[in-house]
């Protein structure tokens, strides 16, 4: 446990801060008054924060400099949890979704893929497809980019885990001195663009709901939607 405590203590800070995006579709659901659909994120948002606290409190004393290796079982580690605390929303929103339809859902819309195992996409429950869109827009400029920006707040180092996440000769270039300055301009750029894009879709005719999705599925270069004809919708 020596060896894995101080990737599990910051995964439970991931987990934890991963919570927090289920308040997208749960301020969704409450506004299009989705009783049934309120619950389920409300319960996920609970569950998914106090397990990863319980995480915390087992591993929090594990403290110290993250070493590459412990980047590299870091960044295994979020890609093999999220898409599980993922998936749990869709089996109790989607019907007659199977828990591997589930977990496919997930892992393409937080890797940004695009292929998706559901039909019947118009009569999902609004919150629903907000999700599985919003999880592309997490994606697409990727999660653990995501954690490096925010790591600095932990009192941690970023750049193991930037090493173990970019592929190619890109992991030895950085735009600013520090690299969790470079996430955090990467993250501020790619929201700017996002507003951008969501109101211009609302003023081509869109809804607010489908602007903010196509938004969201456009950045992360995606392609989900809340429709069974896309775009073409």
């Amino acid at each position: 446990m020596a060896t894995l405590g101080p990737a599990a203590a910051l995964l439970a800070k991931i987990v934890m801060a991963f919570a927090c995006a289920k308040l997208v579709p749960l301020a969704w659901a409450i506004g299009g008054d989705q009783a049934e659909e309120m619950v389920v994120w409300l319960g996920s948002f609970l569950f998914t924060l106090g397990s990863g606290g319980l995480l915390w409190l087992k591993t929090k004393h594990y403290r110290r400099e993250l070493l590459a290796r412990d980047g590299f079982l870091l960044v295994n580690m979020v890609w093999l949890v999220l898409p599980v605390y993922a998936a749990f929303p869709l089996l109790l929103t989607v019907p007659d979704i199977t828990w591997s339809k589930a977990i496919f859902e997930s892992i393409s819309a937080l890797t940004a893929t695009g292929a998706t195992a559901l039909s019947g996409l118009d009569g999902l429950p609004v919150s629903t497809n907000v999700w599985r869109c919003f999880l592309q827009l997490i994606g697409g400029l990727g999660i653990v980019l995501l954690v490096v920006a925010v790591l600095p707040l932990l009192g941690l180092g970023g750049l193991q885990l930037y090493k173990a996440e970019t592929p190619g000769p890109m992991k030895d270039t950085k735009f600013t001195p520090r690299i969790a300055e470079t996430a955090r301009g990467l993250w501020l750029v790619y929201f700017g663009f996002s507003v951008a894009c969501m109101l211009a879709y609302k003023a081509a005719g869109m809804s607010w709901p489908d602007a903010f999705m196509h938004m969201c599925t456009t950045m992360g270069l995606g392609g989900f939607s809340s429709h069974d004809a896309s775009f073409a919708y």
